[in-house]
């Protein structure tokens, strides 16, 4: 397939700044799922997308400041009924970033649509953690994708929704720290000490395993990622996707921790109000990382709804 790489090692990371972009060489020597990997050239983006399984396509989109690896649970268990595509978020992971005209919610839209074409695919189901659940319903809206379901997890769908840990990031400061391009590297020097790492994590209200801090903290101390998550915040705008969510046409499954720190629970209740076919589903205990908590529980979730 034109412009399709197989996840081969790039030059080792010797050479370049310490908290520069992830290497796979080096930071993707035991990545998740790794054996799925590959790299997807479209234009001057190079995607990093994961793909297993086979039947119906189901699409998979992280949230803000993570990558594939936060599917590394759940992936293998949808694979035993679909096709399953997870590609990192332009400028997380191992994905290179666009411009800043490519990081707003628009373009960030535009940007998965433009992978989708070129590998062909048309999903049938998606599905998106916190920020991602916010790309897919802006895909939707926009008409660049007509899937039969939609599943939000833990859904970033409604205007400033971050009450926890990363409140202080959104609005107007989010665009002040994004212009300064020593914030990024001072976060990944902060980020070196697993203190830091491990605290934002507990802020979501989740209980992540071992290989999940492990991840999250190898992310973190690169300021590419960094940069790029607090660039893509800086630049979002909810107020304009919730005025568009009561012509969401799509079935929406709204999937919530009661125990999220980031997105209070009750939000799924007003998405529902808003969204026409709309329906609620509560994960008792769980925080704003539920689907990597509680992996099977979430994939059945998600099975059943696609039935």
């Amino acid at each position: 397939m034109s412009g399709l790489e197989a996840a081969a090692p790039t030059p080792a990371a010797t050479s370049r700044p310490r908290y520069g972009r992830p290497d796979w060489a080096v930071d993707g020597k035991d990545w998740p799922n790794r054996e799925t990997s590959r790299f997807v050239r479209v234009g001057d983006m190079r995607w990093h997308v994961q793909m297993m399984g086979s039947g119906p396509v189901i699409l998979l989109l992280h949230g803000t400041g993570a990558a594939t690896h936060s599917w590394r649970d759940l992936m293998p268990i949808l694979a035993k009924n679909f096709t399953v595509v997870a590609p990192d978020l332009p400028g997380h992971g191992f994905t290179s970033q666009p411009p800043v005209a490519g990081m707003p919610l628009p373009g960030m839209a535009s940007g998965v649509s433009t992978l989708l074409q070129h590998l062909g695919l048309s999903p049938e189901i998606v599905a998106g953690h916190s920020a991602g659940a916010a790309v897919l319903a802006q895909m939707c809206v926009q008409g660049v994708i007509a899937p039969r379901a939609l599943v939000s997890l833990n859904g970033a769908l409604l205007p400033l929704p971050f009450h926890g840990v990363a409140a202080p990031f959104m609005g107007p400061l989010a665009k002040l720290l994004a212009a300064n391009p020593l914030v990024p590297m001072l976060f990944a020097w902060q980020a070196a000490d697993g203190k830091v790492v491990d605290r934002l994590l507990r802020g979501t209200g989740s209980a992540v395993d071992e290989d999940g801090k492990k991840f999250y903290a190898r992310l973190a101390r690169k300021s590419g990622h960094a940069g790029a998550a607090l660039t893509m915040m800086a630049n979002w705008d909810l107020v304009t996707l919730q005025a568009a969510l009561p012509k969401l046409s799509v079935k929406t499954l709204l999937v919530a921790g009661t125990n999220d720190k980031s997105i209070p629970h009750t939000d799924a209740d007003k998405l529902a109000r808003l969204i026409p076919n709309a329906s609620v589903a509560k994960m008792p205990g769980l925080g704003h990382l539920a689907h990597e908590e509680q992996a099977a529980e979430v994939a059945q979730m998600i099975i059943e709804f696609a039935k």
